[in-house]
């Protein structure tokens, strides 16, 4: 077997087709156009099949632009990637990248084989309201420091700002709901928050709490 892929990075877009203002496959390939090479297939109402069919159509959509699609849950609909909640599966399957949502300290010293987490809620969220409390930036830090893998920065990351301050705390890239699918013009929307991303600066010493 060769070495495991890197894990999400810069901006990754999590679905959700109730809060898109078109169609999802619509505001996934906007996203993309806008700089999005990471997406996370939520939709866990839909029966397999049509969250097959949906992840089937969108898998193309990030491929030609080298993107990656990763399915929440521990179904990977057919690929490879998945990304799984606090509460299990434990262990988590062998699959080619696999992530999970972390909440606090303990929930990421449990992380095994895991290749990235999400802590959330950083900031308060129009998503998820009244969930948390939020971290801040001085929390995110902390969690980061206590996590044996590369963090995603989770939750109202909605602004340039704070996307810096995420990156700053060294998270190694943000994910955002709302901020895509609710947006007038997601290609805008993630081509600044992209931008926000890559003219962040991470921390100096950041080389690696890696346990």
């Amino acid at each position: 077997m060769g070495a495991r892929p890197a894990g999400p990075s810069g901006l990754v877009v999590l679905t959700d087709r109730w809060q898109a203002r078109r169609p999802l496959p619509e505001v996934v390939a906007a996203a993309v156009a806008g700089g999005a090479r990471w997406v996370v297939l939520r939709e866990k109402d839909l029966p397999r099949a049509e969250r097959a069919a949906l992840a089937a159509a969108l898998r193309p959509l990030l491929a030609e632009a080298g993107g990656t699609l990763i399915v929440a849950g521990p179904d990977p609909l057919d690929g490879d990637a998945v990304h799984l909640p606090s509460a299990g599966p434990y262990p988590p399957p062998a699959l080619g990248l696999v992530g999970r949502s972390c909440h606090d300290r303990a929930e990421l010293v449990r992380l095994t084989t895991e290749d990235y987490a999400t802590v959330s809620p950083v900031f308060p969220s129009r998503t998820k309201p009244g969930y948390g409390p939020p971290l801040h930036r001085a929390g995110l830090a902390e969690l980061i420091r206590a996590s044996p893998v590369p963090v995603l920065a989770l939750g109202g990351i909605d602004t340039p700002d704070r996307v810096h301050a995420c990156v700053e705390a060294g998270a190694a890239g943000v994910a955002v709901l709302g901020a895509i699918m609710r947006a007038e013009d997601p290609a805008a929307a993630a081509a600044t928050l992209s931008e926000a991303v890559e003219t962040a600066q991470p921390p100096a010493a950041t080389t690696g709490d890696a346990r």
